[in-house]
């Protein structure tokens, strides 16, 4: 039987990134974001349209940006890590799989389009199995 891996508590940054993608994924985010456009936008005649009025949105929006795009790569990086090595443990266990494929999204470009090309063939050759 295999040993479970030891539960740890992920870094304070990981749990607010988490969070913070979970939160801007959100229809309620969505209507956040599109009511400042509205309000923005409503107050533009008032400013009568003026650089500052502009300026504001343009700075709000890119520090908004620019925070969110490291947070949620952040966050994306941790799923996508998790699941590699989910699908590492599965072709692991499996008797007949190809464990060449387990860390597969460490190889070189090259060595990823070898292994594309290999399994395209095993598919065409599949598929001719199936016609017969």
């Amino acid at each position: 039987m295999a040993r479970k891996p030891k539960k740890s508590n992920p870094s304070l940054f990981s749990r607010f990134a988490g969070r913070a993608a979970d939160l801007v994924g959100t229809p309620w985010a969505f209507g956040v974001a599109i009511f400042s456009i509205v309000i923005w936008a409503a107050s533009g005649p008032s400013m009568h349209f003026s650089d500052t009025w502009q300026l504001i949105m343009n700075s709000w929006t890119n520090v908004v940006t620019f925070g969110m795009v490291f947070l949620i790569q952040h966050a994306q990086n941790r799923d996508s890590k998790a699941v590699n090595l989910k699908l590492d443990e599965v072709i692991r266990s499996l008797q007949s799989a190809e464990n060449e494929l387990i860390d597969i999204e460490k190889l070189s470009d090259d060595e990823l389009e070898r292994l594309e090309h290999r399994y395209a063939a095993i598919r065409q050759a599949a598929k001719r199995r199936e016609r017969a």
